[in-house]
């Protein structure tokens, strides 16, 4: 679908951290609210102002001082993680959800929680090679209505 790829990566290791701005797992992850970083393979994202959000392997997290106010959930398994990749990907994005997609307004790194297809979603924008790619997480009881939503968004780019 002119080079636009939609993967499911459910699968990954997903970890939800929740910490006070004064504790020492806050301090260790750090970030500003909105944005991620890739560390050792892994992504941490400042997804809300006391939480981050670390997929990949659980070495991060493992390494944190968990002590204060301050938690950990493996939702793994909870929360779905589709890759929307392509050139166009912005464009089908658009056709989704209400935020604007301009590289100015979401460059690599940048997240947002929005509605996505009416669903409540989180949105990673975490480029692959120099190509925009978005990271889209929401409840696993969507997968199916979420996934069908975004390859018909997909459909009008076909042959562009």
């Amino acid at each position: 679908m002119a080079d636009l790829t939609l993967t499911n990566l459910t699968p990954t290791p997903k970890t939800t951290i929740r910490a006070a701005a004064d504790t020492a797992a806050a301090a260790e992850l750090g970030l500003t609210f909105g944005s991620s970083e890739r560390r050792d393979g892994d992504l941490v994202v400042r997804i809300r102002p006391d939480e981050w959000l670390v997929i990949g392997s659980t070495a991060t997290v493992d390494a944190l001082d968990l002590s204060g106010f301050a938690s950990r959930i493996d939702t793994t398994h909870s929360r779905l993680l589709f890759r929307l990749t392509g050139d166009l990907a912005a464009k089908v994005m658009e056709k989704v959800c209400s935020l604007d997609f301009a590289d100015h307004m979401t460059p690599n790194g940048a997240c947002a929680g929005a509605s996505v297809a009416k669903t409540t979603c989180d949105i990673v924008r975490d480029d692959v090679d120099r190509v925009p790619s978005y990271l889209v997480l929401c409840d696993t009881s969507f997968r199916d209505y979420l996934r069908g939503a975004i390859e018909d968004a997909m459909t009008e780019f076909v042959g562009a």
